[in-house]
């Protein structure tokens, strides 16, 4: 078995095997390392067996949905059997750095990420990233005929035509950046007129994909990933990415990982998380998940149109994590 210090420089590209993490020593029996995911097991149990064999640890995954994890390594604090908590989106990490809770990276794990997509206070880092976008109904809306811009799903032509899903996670971190991005009042007013169109709500995303090939609706607000599960053959939907340069509908939502602060397996917690954004995690993310790799240089899948395609909005990861108003203006608005 590699020394944990070694395979840590390893993957972060240093080129020798002194310890990264402050000089802690790599034990000398095999680590246990317990994960809380949000990433539900569908997705990550795939990867387990092969970090396990890559690190020379034991891994206990305990999963649940991104909130409640999050929940509860807040309530336990000091009594968490957490070393690295792994989630759905960059909001809920943002919760945890803002309490203290994730250890400070190291820089060289930090510099194999896409600065874009990582704490700036360096507590943790992104993983994989789903853009949202429109999924729509090819027979009924012309490529044409789309909205150029996320605003203009305000406008009549859309009444009783759109699909969303308000009490999503990735719905309200989107809002959580409308309202960086656009102000508070303004946010409102469009989400007020967007409402005034009559929009179906659905629980998730995955099921306004079914209406759009349903022809329950002619377009659902969701993220890329969710139409790549379905078998596409006869299937009457596609994505689409908003035209105008850097617009607001053009967000990357960004899944993550962070150590948690006070692990007594600090080496062997960096080790995971550096795998994760490691070569053989990212190629795993794009080519069997359908979503974007956040270490430059490793390909999306061939379906999946490459990030400098996509007129990506510049979002800055804590608007993303303001999620307390945003969740107070939709439930002041009915919606959550």
């Amino acid at each position: 078995m590699i020394a944990l210090s070694a395979t840590l420089g390893l993957f972060l590209g240093c080129t020798d095997a002194e310890p990264v993490a402050g000089g802690v020593e790599a034990p000398s029996t095999r680590p246990s390392i317990t994960i809380y995911s949000g990433r539900g097991e569908s997705l990550i149990g795939p990867l387990i067996p092969r970090l396990e064999a890559a690190l020379g640890v034991n891994l206990e995954v305990q999963y649940g949905d991104t909130p409640d994890v999050v929940t509860r390594l807040v309530t336990e604090g000091a009594e968490t059997l957490a070393d690295v908590v792994l989630v759905q989106d960059s909001g809920h990490l943002g919760v945890l750095a803002s309490q203290g809770l994730l250890a400070p990276l190291p820089q060289a794990l930090l510099d194999g990420v896409d600065p874009r997509f990582q704490d700036p206070g360096g507590t943790w880092i992104g993983t994989s990233g789903r853009l949202r976008v429109l999924v729509y109904n090819t027979d009924a809306v012309a490529p044409d005929a789309l909205p150029g811009s996320l605003l203009e799903l305000a406008e009549p032509r859309w009444k009783g035509k759109l699909g969303w899903a308000p009490t999503n996670g990735s719905f309200q971190a989107h809002v959580s950046a409308l309202r960086h991005a656009w102000g508070e009042d303004e946010t409102r007013e469009w989400l007020q007129a967007v409402m005034a169109n009559e929009p179906t709500r659905y629980p998730k995303n995955s099921p306004q994909v079914e209406a759009a090939a349903n022809g329950e609706i002619s377009l659902g607000w969701v993220n890329h990933y969710y139409l790549h599960r379905f078998d596409r053959d006869g299937f009457p939907v596609a994505n689409h990415s908003f035209s105008t340069p850097g617009d607001m509908g053009n967000v990357l939502m960004v899944a993550g990982a962070g150590v948690r602060q006070g692990t007594p397996h600090p080496d062997a917690a960096q080790a995971v998380v550096a795998w994760l954004s490691g070569p053989e995690a990212q190629a795993y993310f794009a080519s069997e998940v359908f979503e974007y790799p956040t270490r430059p240089g490793v390909p999306t899948h061939a379906l999946v149109p490459p990030l400098d395609e996509v007129g990506l909005a510049m979002v800055e990861q804590p608007w993303l994590a303001d999620l307390g108003p945003t969740r107070t203006l939709l439930r002041d608005l009915g919606l959550n």
